[in-house]
């Protein structure tokens, strides 16, 4: 009989990535561990790609899906959806945002969709301001405003995009800039830019880059951005999909950090809101969300069980404060963790808030991405029994770190060992 992985690579495209040189298969989870196929057991210190928020298995989320599937799984948002209504309450009221409305999809690259159809729409324009080194999706909108060229398949687009300094702190023309300097010199750039083209639809931006590799502006960057935008009437989106929900520790959405002038137009999230559950959404002010004139509705968006999810899984995270436990232990952990790479000629900087950290690998003795240690420190740790991600710019050379939030000291310090073990291996 074929493997598995033959099977999968008789019937999958050649574009859908599979990690390890033997890739895994996890049969199930719990707390902060999953299983392989052989009974392996692995501290999951990356979470489905940063959608197990709270813990696999999470008994008030499996509670709550089973029961609500006992009663009806679906009915579209063309009935009315009391989970539905519940859970977008909580968003709009968490969101800060005033008079907000909330729209639920069924993955953050759908709710970023919306948000560019919402945008564009209701400017009547379709520039879009975009940061260098973004991700915000797979789907033909999303991957046109994308500034990662490992994540763009086409130059095609509905959009015209733009792209602008500053999401990425430590390397490009203002990298060597304080933080005030940064800020300002990104400032310069977008004012330059809006003097050189018809204004754009909005500005859409990750508080901290995910897929780019968890790098972030100083904090007070899209504050300043904001006044200019402002100014010219463009919409400023937060794509939240990784950085929503209390991940990074000081804030609940990584918006706060740039909050001085007020929160974005429109802000998207996804993944930990439903544990692993197709959840994604769009929070906008009543005026933008309300601007379509034509029909819409969503035949997953706001699944009955998905919600039901999402309302566990909310509160379970609001009860147990894990926004202040992903920024202990994750305060934690970053120290142990530069202190590491402080002794590894591979590794360039650490980075991160909360439990959302970043390595980035570059070649000794230089300043030059190395991705081939990035993918050896990944088959190190899987090794060692502990699973992490990589991503990262021009080259994929940055390992991820994203736990779920009730990470444990003692976990914390076991996948900072084994992470330890891993870097060592490869110089």
């Amino acid at each position: 009989m074929s493997s598995l992985h033959d099977r999968h690579l008789a019937v999958s495209p050649d574009w859908l990535a599979l990690y390890y040189k033997r890739p895994l298969e996890i049969t199930h989870g719990e707390g902060r561990h999953v299983w392989d196929a052989d009974g392996r057991r692995y501290l999951d210190f990356f979470g489905g790609i940063l959608t197990t928020m709270t813990a696999h298995a999470l008994p008030e989320v499996t509670k709550a899906v089973s029961e609500q599937a006992g009663r009806i799984i679906h009915s579209s948002t063309l009935y009315l959806n009391r989970p539905m209504v519940e859970l977008a309450e909580r968003v709009a009221t968490l969101s800060g945002i005033p008079d907000a409305r909330v729209f639920f999809t069924t993955s953050g690259t759908e709710a970023n969709d919306t948000a560019l159809l919402l945008a564009t729409a209701y400017r009547r324009s379709n520039q879009i301001l975009a940061m260098r080194n973004s991700y915000h999706g797979r789907s033909f909108s999303a991957v046109s405003i994308t500034g990662n060229n490992a994540w763009s398949p086409t130059s095609l687009s509905p959009l015209q995009t733009l792209y602008v300094h500053g999401g990425v702190r430590t390397r490009g023309p203002y990298a060597h800039l304080g933080d005030a300097e940064f800020i300002e010199a990104c400032v310069a750039d977008l004012e330059d830019l809006l003097g050189h083209t018809r204004t754009p639809a909005a500005l859409i931006a990750e508080p901290i880059q995910g897929v780019g590799g968890f790098t972030s502006p100083p904090d007070g960057l899209y504050a300043a951005f904001r006044r200019v935008l402002e100014r010219h009437g463009v919409l400023w989106i937060s794509d939240e999909v990784q950085t929503g929900w209390g991940r990074t520790g000081e804030h609940f959405w990584g918006w706060q950090a740039h909050g001085q002038n007020g929160p974005p137009d429109i802000l998207t999230f996804a993944k930990g809101i439903g544990n692993g559950m197709s959840i994604g959404g769009v929070v906008a002010r009543a005026d933008v969300m309300n601007c379509l004139d034509a029909n819409s509705i969503s035949t997953f968006g706001g699944s009955p069980v998905t919600m039901a999810a999402g309302l566990a899984n909310l509160s379970y995270l609001l009860e147990h404060d894990l926004q202040g436990n992903a920024r202990r232990v994750g305060g934690l952990l970053i120290e142990r963790l530069r202190a590491i790479g402080a002794g590894s000629e591979c590794v360039r900087e650490v980075r991160g808030r909360g439990l959302m950290i970043g390595i980035e690998l570059v070649k000794p003795g230089t300043d030059e991405a190395h991705p081939e240690a990035a993918s050896a420190v990944l088959e190190a740790a899987r090794e060692g029994g502990l699973l992490i991600g990589k991503g990262g710019g021009h080259n994929t050379s940055v390992l991820r770190i994203a736990p779920p939030l009730s990470l444990t000291i003692t976990e914390a310090e076991e996948g900072a060992k084994i992470l330890a073990e891993a870097l060592r291996s490869v110089g």
